[in-house]
């Protein structure tokens, strides 16, 4: 009878742990802007669902389909973040678990009187930065509580993530020049004394990339005005074999199929101090794939292996550009190292791929 039991076992537990591809998206409905991190034996994912902050749990890396999931934070009605909840990153920061999230008050539907004073209409004039945080060491059983709104001086504000240095704790977002100056999206940095304060005044608050090339505008090469020219989506990247740093970011228009990575590298010591920053103007660093229909690849984060040994990518993409943000979907590639030290991204496409080591 025992053998019985066990011949009927075995190739159910052979499906949950013997292959060893996987194919994209990770993730079948609906996701953009995927946060990745790994702790101890989990990875867990937000990403943005507009009404709410969500977090998965999940022991592999390449199927989400059945992860744990539990609300962290929905916020109430007219608050400064109610509606259009975007990009959620999830941090340990001095000892804490931390949120960082962009929000506007009214789904990005200013009044006309405040939507004339834009220089081209600016839905998002109202987006700002904000902060959760946990009460407790293990991010699956802490409550989550609103902390604050990030200091951008009362203006827009979204994608903002956490840049951590030698010299301190920096906040890097996509910014306007100025209150109503609705293009370009700039990326800008500012000091913070800790991860729910900014510390820069505004006139300190520096400005480390502008869409000036042409892969940055939409279409791309615009140059009709610099309407929907963006920098947005950055994120941190170490190279764990150098120490070089890097900040990745989305340039191009998200509901676009020329959306696409750009690069930034950290060449001093001083975060906010535009000349220590050098682009990679001569192109994306990952970009669109037409002959497997991967479009619109942007908005990343980067984990690791289950083993540790390798790098991997989470970004999402679209298959049928024409359907815009709605065609978005999360997924997953490894990527290596340049001679030079700067990541060497792989073609997007769908797979089958091997599985992270130690998966």
């Amino acid at each position: 009878m025992l053998l019985f039991v066990l011949s009927r076992l075995l190739p159910v537990l052979g499906t949950q742990n013997c292959s060893n591809t996987y194919s994209n998206p990770i993730l079948t409905k609906e996701g953009a802007d995927p946060w990745v991190i790994r702790h101890e034996d989990y990875y867990y994912m937000t990403y943005s669902t507009n009404d709410n902050i969500t977090l998965l749990r999940n022991k592999i890396l390449t199927n989400w389909d059945s992860a744990e999931s539990r609300l962290l934070y929905k916020p109430e009605p007219n608050r400064p973040d109610s509606t259009d909840l975007w990009a959620p990153e999830l941090h340990y920061l001095e000892g804490q678990w931390w949120v960082i999230y962009t929000a506007d008050p009214h789904y990005d539907q200013p009044i006309p009187e405040l939507d004339m004073l834009c220089t081209f209409n600016c839905p998002a004039v109202n987006h700002r930065m904000f902060t959760l945080v946990g009460d407790g060491a293990d991010p699956w059983t802490a409550n989550f509580a609103f902390k604050s709104e990030l200091n951008t001086y009362d203006q827009f504000a979204i994608d903002g993530t956490y840049f951590k240095h030698k010299t301190g704790l920096y906040h890097v977002y996509s910014c306007w020049d100025s209150k109503f100056e609705s293009w370009p999206a700039n990326l800008c940095v500012t000091k913070m004394s800790s991860p729910s304060q900014v510390a820069s005044p505004v006139e300190a608050r520096s400005t480390i990339s502008r869409p000036t090339n042409g892969w940055e505008n939409t279409p791309n090469n615009r140059t009709i005005n610099v309407r929907l020219a963006t920098n947005e989506g950055p994120q941190q990247l170490t190279n764990p074999h150098t120490g070089q740093e890097f900040v990745i970011f989305s340039g191009g228009r998200s509901d676009n199929r020329n959306y696409c990575l750009g690069q930034l590298e950290l060449i001093g010591q001083d975060p906010m101090n535009p000349n220590c920053w050098k682009k990679h103007n001569e192109g994306c660093v990952f970009y669109q794939n037409p002959e497997e229909k991967a479009y619109g690849v942007g908005h990343a984060s980067f984990t690791k292996s289950p083993d540790g040994k390798e790098d991997w990518i989470v970004y999402h993409g679209m298959r049928d550009p024409t359907n815009g943000w709605s065609a978005r979907t999360i997924r997953t590639q490894k990527f290596t190292w340049n001679e030079d030290g700067s990541p060497k991204f792989p073609r997007p496409g769908y797979g089958p791929y091997e599985v992270p080591s130690g998966q």
